[in-house]
């Protein structure tokens, strides 16, 4: 990663701050509405995508990248891609058909903004534009390394990560789940992708084996810890701190992390977690500072 993109020194916050700045400009280039009837997808598209918030899968893959000094360009192309995602995953849990929310990120959700049938399509949109962004020549030279990182992201995404945990989420609504169920749930739900986003500046880097499997402990024991912290702030959290509603799974009776643990033996259970990602991170040194205060910030926020 370029030193014009993160200065040293540079706080965590500022780093998160900047990264999602560049992820958003980045998002409104790749996201112009033509002036035709298909506009209205575009702007539910840009609705979604450009919504307030975090932008810590970004931010991973930044940090990731700036490991191995990849160049900002490559690295933001996979930062927007991941942010498509996430926010075609998030459309799509909003919907009446899952989660029937009408808050997200502090404002309507995308269904309720448009309306169902422009939701669905703009969730769509996302999920294959990001495709398109990765597969571009600017995610990077090498055409095998763009294999990857497609290939890659299909298998977080999908039916083996992020979209059949969703499926096993719905079941939990209609049958009791034990923690093994709710660890494998929420490893393919929320983990996958994060563990993409950590490991996919090593994937543009070519890195060695030792690096990504690092990574790859990291971003497991972050993912889990992440989970936590959201079923943690579901119980002690409000709308206005989290930006949508809260309490949704308890009124569903979902077994999560706490109602299985209990909110104290949750908390220590994702500060272990946290201490067991950070040490992950012994390999890159100083390096990974940024990373290291990632994992801190994900069990101390309160959106």
């Amino acid at each position: 990663m370029t030193d014009t993109l993160w200065p040293d020194p540079l706080s965590f916050e500022q780093a998160l701050s900047e990264a999602a700045s560049l992820t958003d400009s980045l998002l409104d280039r790749l996201l112009v509405a033509p002036r035709d009837l298909e506009a209205r997808v575009y702007e539910a598209m840009r609705y979604a995508a450009l919504s307030p918030g975090k932008r810590l899968r970004p931010f991973l893959v930044l940090a990731g990248a700036r490991l191995f000094a990849v160049d900002r360009r490559c690295a933001l192309q996979v930062a927007a891609a991941i942010e498509m995602v996430h926010a075609y995953s998030l459309v799509h849990d909003d919907l009446p058909a899952m989660d029937d929310s009408d808050l997200r990120r502090g404002r309507p959700t995308c269904h309720k903004e448009f309306d169902e049938a422009t939701a669905i399509l703009a969730g769509d949109g996302l999920l294959t534009r990001a495709f398109e962004v990765l597969a571009h020549p600017d995610t990077h030279a090498d055409p095998a390394v763009r294999c990857e990182l497609v290939a890659a992201l299909a298998a977080a995404a999908g039916a083996a990560g992020m979209v059949g945990g969703q499926m096993i989420d719905l079941i939990a609504e209609h049958r009791q789940l034990d923690i093994g169920a709710i660890t494998r749930l929420q490893r393919m739900k929320t983990g996958a992708l994060i563990a993409f986003a950590c490991e996919a500046g090593a994937v543009l880097a070519k890195a060695p084996l030792e690096a990504r499997t690092a990574l790859r402990g990291y971003a497991h024991d972050l993912g889990l810890a992440f989970q936590i912290a959201d079923d943690l702030l579901d119980v002690e959290g409000s709308a206005a701190e989290t930006g949508k509603p809260v309490g949704a799974d308890a009124a569903a009776g979902k077994a999560t992390f706490v109602s299985i643990l209990g909110v104290d033996q949750a908390r220590r259970q994702a500060e272990r977690l946290i201490g067991q990602a950070v040490t992950h991170l012994d390999l890159f040194g100083a390096r990974a500072e940024l990373l290291g205060e990632a994992a801190r910030f994900v069990i101390s926020r309160r959106t």
